[in-house]
């Protein structure tokens, strides 16, 4: 009796110190400290820098939207400085050419040969500052870049050195020399990140921090915390995260349904399905786990979907949103068992 008491005790210790296959320890101390530094300036937000982090273990671009003054390029600013890797902003304006992100190539009288001058745009981390005020011929220019990671100029393609990472933000209200961005471009974003004004406990923290200050910057005490290195080696870690099978398919149903929306004119492509896959496991990794479940799959569909979809037009102008279409279908898809 006493043997089969002792097998069952060792059963359920077994289950009860299950260890994760992947060690995850350091990627969530560099999370957790990440978060603290960026604590320090911006107040709340902490879904948006959840995002944002995400966003970098599963190597995608992300795209800011919210009104002035919510703290959308100095949240990216705080990000770049807590990583110690290249980092440049551009500042879109309709005036802004192709050359003037890319690099063109420059007559070297000494040799009578022509040299390519970098852009901007070799970094590792690019915040572009209201990328909906460049025009159409500038908006192209980033296609290659953000999905294959190389620039062809002039019949040669210069690889961009890894990680590489573009944060860009953009305005939804002011409309006055503005474009809109193409789908192509937009589908090119692992995440839309919806940025909305503080609560009021929020305002006044934020007041009482600018008080606080005095002539120190809000910059100045942040730390460095992470190489270019060990993002790379972040991102190759997050791969590995396990997903079931029947999680593939749970995605797979609620990106065809999007398609299958009379709400929607326009459903998301397998482009979509992949950066959800990819998306979930990076939320999965900032939670401590090496598996993937349906609440990371919920958690990851929202910012993934909401900017690659096309709300039908007699819904739009009821004021339905895709993010709200985008949460019907999450209800009404089965979670898996």
């Amino acid at each position: 009796m006493d043997d089969i008491n002792t097998t069952s005790n060792e059963i359920t210790n077994e289950n009860v110190n299950f260890e994760t296959r992947i060690n995850l320890t350091p990627l969530l101390e560099h999370v957790n400290t990440i978060k603290k530094e960026i604590e320090t300036v911006i107040v709340g937000q902490h879904k948006m820098v959840d995002q944002l982090l995400v966003a970098i273990l599963s190597n995608g671009h992300v795209l800011l939207e919210g009104v002035p003054g919510v703290a959308k390029t100095i949240t990216a600013k705080l990000l770049a400085k807590t990583l110690n890797i290249d980092f440049s902003r551009i500042q879109f304006t309709p005036d802004l050419m192709p050359s003037d992100i890319l690099g063109t190539s420059i007559f070297n009288l000494k040799n009578s040969e022509f040299e390519f001058k970098k852009g901007p745009i070799f970094s590792n981390l690019i915040l572009i500052d209201e990328i909906n005020r460049a025009p159409a011929k500038t908006q192209a220019a980033l296609f290659e870049v953000m999905e294959e990671r190389q620039i062809t100029i002039d019949g040669s393609a210069y690889q961009l050195e890894a990680p590489f990472l573009v944060i860009a933000t953009q305005n939804p209200v002011e409309q006055e020399g503005t474009y809109r961005l193409p789908e192509a471009q937009l589908d090119r974003f692992l995440f839309k990140i919806t940025i909305d004004y503080p609560k009021l406990n929020e305002e006044i923290l934020i007041i009482q921090r600018e008080h606080s200050l005095q002539d120190h910057g809000k910059l100045d005490a942040i730390k460095t915390i992470l190489s270019g290195e060990e993002i790379k080696g972040y991102q190759a870690l997050v791969k590995q995260i396990r997903v079931e099978q029947n999680l593939l398919e749970y995605i797979a149903r609620i990106v065809v349904n999007t398609r299958e929306n009379a709400f929607l004119y326009l459903g998301a492509s397998p482009r979509a399905s992949i950066a959800i896959l990819n998306a979930s496991k990076g939320f999965a990794a900032i939670r401590g786990r090496d598996f993937v479940t349906p609440e990371d799959i919920k958690e990851a569909a929202i910012p993934v979907l909401q900017h690659r979809v096309i709300v039908a037009p007699e819904r739009e102008m009821e004021g339905i949103t895709s993010s709200e279409i985008i949460k019907q279908i999450i209800e009404t898809v089965e979670i898996p068992r």
